[in-house]
């Protein structure tokens, strides 16, 4: 697989998009010794053993450093017929299935406005044929849009300010801590569902999250710490499934730095 760049124009976009297709649709990323990732103060690692970028075996997929201008553009897109905010709390029932070859697209409204549509494609292929601009692995849901890019694309450690709201309004109300998330960026559905994973994750995971507060991300060996464990295992299943988008699938690295068979290699050019 080609080193992936910043593409200059939507056509390059499409052409580079495609060359990742031709690799095949939902391929697994080989192990690699390094992570995948940004690391901060809060990780734990070194630069060494994770990095914003994943090469070993066929896979050599290294994003562009996303600028405040990439992420301001994203914030000029309308998304016409937007994910409704949540009715329940999606914990209540059973994770739906999460198809690793369907992606979510962007298809532009036709005209010079800079409107758009989120679509689900069966295939990165299908979508692209489509003229379609995949923007992220998995089906579309609340956090597809845009706007919930930008946040995941500007802010490197999500982790911190996310707790950050858990921790200022632990027994509510949920109005005032889906604000909370909201003043971060993400638009309301969104928020909605990272509020819901953070009070599951409450009621799952106290006593290793108690525990781990003060701990960084990351053991030394490059496993999650037991509290960030705990999540990805009793909460991160719903998430992804109605959340949609994950810095994951996005191809986006950040201070939660990740095997490399865990990320979908994607560029972000609309």
């Amino acid at each position: 697989m080609p080193r992936i760049t910043l593409a200059t124009s939507p056509r390059l976009a499409l052409a580079t998009l495609a060359t990742l297709a031709a690799c095949g649709d939902g391929a697994a990323a080989p192990s690699c010794p390094v992570l995948f990732g940004r690391p901060a103060a809060a990780t734990g690692l070194t630069d060494e053993q994770c990095a914003p970028r994943c090469s070993c075996g066929d896979l050599d997929f290294e994003p562009p450093a996303y600028t405040a201008a990439d992420v301001a553009a994203l914030r000029t897109w309308e998304l016409l017929d937007p994910p409704p905010p949540l009715a329940a709390d999606p914990y209540a029932a059973p994770a739906p299935p999460i198809s690793d070859d369907a992606v979510c697209a962007v298809v532009r409204e036709p005209g010079g406005a800079r409107q758009y549509r989120l679509r689900d494609f069966p295939t990165q292929a299908a979508a692209i044929a489509a003229g379609a601009v995949p923007t992220h692995f998995g089906v579309c849901g609340r956090c597809s849009p845009l706007a919930d890019l930008a946040v995941y694309m500007e802010t490197n450690d999500l982790t911190a300010p996310v707790r950050a709201c858990g921790l200022a309004f632990p027994d509510g109300p949920m109005a005032d801590h889906v604000q909370c998330l909201r003043d971060l960026g993400f638009t309301e559905p969104c928020a909605q569902i990272w509020y819901y994973n953070t009070v599951h994750t409450r009621a799952a995971c106290l006593a290793p999250c108690f525990a781990a507060l003060d701990q960084p991300y990351h053991l030394p060996d490059g496993s999650l710490n037991a509290c960030l464990q705990c999540d990805e295992v009793q909460s991160g299943p719903v998430f992804k499934a109605i959340a949609g988008r994950t810095r994951r699938n996005t191809g986006l690295p950040n201070a939660m730095c990740r095997p490399c068979s865990e990320v979908r290699p994607l560029i972000h050019a609309y």
